[in-house]
């Protein structure tokens, strides 16, 4: 296992586990979660798991209640399909990148090691945060900074990071900062977050690809049954937040035809869950995280 799970007991409550249900982990990383849902399920329960990090697939345990896709959680109801399944009790999404991922100076997920700029949560396709680098233009890189890193200085880094390739395509993390560091506003490993966080979302297409899953949960989840999600960054937690209580994503409420709202789940919660002082202490990267639970309708 490669990944300390983050609100584990809360995560795995929420759930509210039958033993011969079928119960999705859209995000299998090390594994740590579903571990615990197996714990709950009978010979006759079921726990498919996604992850589209090819390194992810070690962590499989041999059981034959789980099916492993290797695939983006976004591809959700084509796979379950595949698999011959309609409908599933919960799904449990933890949106986190893994420690795995950050420790792992190859992948180029954290500043703190050198490495080069991938960024890629599947190194088999996609672009990188290099290929971002190098070849969006002075607005792309100041909107995506702006949007998804909330980097105060967005036009002037932008300005900077184009300047800076044309004297030197960037390569590698050491690359990136050489440029980041003179421009950094306020605490700088905030700073360094900050940027790091916008191009990963950006390479990844993370908010996308969230909002495409939720609208498939509200398809595959029976009535009665339960949405987990657990976020990292506020751009996530109000996607999830506006869908679990509007059905929609910019706040407003989906009617259909006849004027009718359309609510296809109900919040558990109203302020979302977060870790205990325990649990940070014992895992500084729970800081930050914040799990909702809602019900389909």
């Amino acid at each position: 296992m490669y990944h300390i799970p983050v609100l584990l007991h809360e995560c795995i409550e929420a759930l509210q586990i039958k033993a011969d249900g079928i119960y999705i982990d859209a995000t299998f990383g090390g594994g740590g979660h579903s571990k615990e849902i197996l714990k709950l399920l009978s010979t006759n329960g079921k726990l498919i798991v996604f992850d589209q990090d090819p390194d992810a697939a070690i962590n499989v345990p041999d059981d034959d209640r789980i099916i492993f896709v290797a695939a983006n959680f976004r591809h959700l109801k084509r796979f379950l399909k595949l698999h011959k399944c309609a409908q599933v009790d919960g799904i449990l999404a933890d949106l986190g990148v893994s420690s795995y991922q950050f420790d792992t100076g190859e992948r180029g997920f954290s500043y703190r090691f050198e490495g080069p700029l991938d960024m890629r949560m599947n190194v088999k396709e996609g672009v990188t945060a290099a290929d971002i680098l190098n070849n969006y233009d002075e607005k792309e890189l100041q909107q995506l900074l702006s949007e998804y890193g909330e980097v105060t200085n967005a036009k002037t880094l932008a300005i900077a990071l184009v300047e800076a390739r044309h004297r030197k395509k960037f390569v590698s993390i050491q690359d990136l900062l050489a440029v980041v560091e003179m421009h950094v506003r306020g605490n700088k490993f905030s700073y360094y977050g900050q940027v790091f966080q916008s191009l990963r979302i950006a390479v990844n297409e993370e908010l996308t690809v969230l909002q495409e899953f939720l609208y498939q949960c509200a398809e595959v989840i029976k009535p009665g049954g339960i949405l987990a999600v657990l976020t990292f960054h506020s751009l996530e937690e109000r996607l999830v937040k506006n869908y679990m209580k509007k059905g929609a994503f910019d706040g407003e409420h989906v009617k259909d035809e006849f004027g009718k709202i359309y609510l296809p789940f109900k919040p558990v919660n109203k302020k979302p869950i977060e870790a205990s002082v325990e649990e940070f202490k014992e895992n500084t990267r729970s800081r930050s995280a914040k799990l909702r639970i809602a019900v389909r309708t």
